[in-house]
């Protein structure tokens, strides 16, 4: 299977730039994977296709405002540092741009002082591993400096932070959203619960490697980046018991998605646990969890493309794309949503 079997024509002006108010009003695409039926609703009808007994899987990590501008000490020079994972402590592995001006050695100043850093090595990759100095909590620094590392295709200014949030985010370590979850309001998630639904949640802390474009033409040769989740102990039990009790098991994104199938992949159940995933699912993956899947419309030829492929048939997929782009959906992060079931 090609890379090139994964893509579609988008028009650019498809791509959403700001996300839509109240959050549950965006448009929603129901596809049938069995039958590839497409119908077009509105979230807030989400709870009409959801039966008593179903478990909603989310993810609730939240998003480091991961985006900071620094001066270089000695020259003046500005430079972006994105955050991309925390290694110990205020040692970060960071995205430096331009790299130039971040070699080893150099010093910046965030925030008039706020928040102070050292290069202390250059990856092979490029990335540069940074000890921060802050006097006080550096998330807290980081909350009234940094800005949120929204995607390169958008490129309007995001007015509020918390819009680039899920009302559910709990967990800090996501460089970006898990965008399947934006749709939901906290009213939406209580009538939800009303009508006899359960919802649980996973942490899976996003990485940009989410971004990246696959590069290889065989799909098979494509390394995935790895990602660190948990699922509790209250998550694991539930899943057991909505299978046991014959109700369906309802991913609300491919992080959580990934998560899921992981651990039952590697562990060969759901059970309570911690770790660290690289899982590329792609067609011809054989779901171990998955009953129901809420997700957003992404990027052609991109790994989460191939995810949902391999969910609801690789035909069902690519005419459900088609038709989200002859109907004017509103794609990626802040896009549309699909119901796959």
């Amino acid at each position: 299977m090609k890379t090139s079997d994964f893509y579609y024509d988008l028009p650019k002006e498809l791509i959403a730039q700001t996300p839509v108010e109240p959050r549950d009003s965006s448009r929603l695409l129901v596809l049938g994977k069995d039958n590839g039926n497409i119908e077009h609703k509105h979230f807030y009808d989400i709870i009409d296709y959801l039966q008593e007994g179903d478990l909603l899987i989310a993810n609730d990590s939240r998003v480091l405002p991961a985006r900071i501008f620094g001066v270089k000490d000695n020259t003046g020079a500005r430079v972006e540092f994105l955050l991309l994972r925390q290694i110990s402590g205020n040692r970060w592995e960071t995205l430096c741009k331009p790299g130039k001006k971040a070699r080893e050695g150099a010093s910046f100043t965030f925030g008039d002082g706020l928040l102070k850093c050292v290069v202390s090595e250059v990856k092979d990759d490029g990335n540069r591993i940074v000890d921060f100095e802050c006097d006080e909590n550096f998330f807290a620094a980081l909350d009234k400096i940094g800005q949120m590392p929204l995607p390169p295709y958008i490129t309007a200014e995001l007015e509020d932070k918390e819009r680039y949030q899920t009302v559910y985010s709990n967990e800090l370590g996501s460089a970006a959203a898990p965008t399947a979850g934006l749709h939901f309001t906290n009213e939406l998630m209580e009538k939800i619960k009303s009508k006899g639904v359960n919802i649980a949640y996973v942490t899976l802390h996003v990485g940009l490697g989410t971004f990246r474009p696959v590069k290889v033409d065989d799909v098979t040769n494509h390394k995935m980046h790895s990602e660190h989740y948990e699922i509790p102990k209250e998550t694991a039990e539930l899943i057991k018991q909505t299978k046991a009790n014959g109700g369906r098991v309802i991913a609300v994104g491919t992080t959580s998605c990934r998560t899921l199938e992981s651990v039952a992949t590697f562990y060969g159940e759901i059970k309570p646990c911690d770790g660290f995933t690289d899982i590329f699912i792609y067609p011809g993956y054989e779901f171990k969890v998955l009953d129901g899947l809420i997700t957003n419309f992404h990027l052609p030829e991109s790994t989460l493309i191939m995810l949902v492929s391999a969910f609801a048939g690789y035909d069902n997929i690519m005419n459900a794309y088609k038709t989200a782009v002859e109907e004017k959906y509103r794609f990626f992060s802040f896009g549309d949503a699909m119901f796959i079931s």
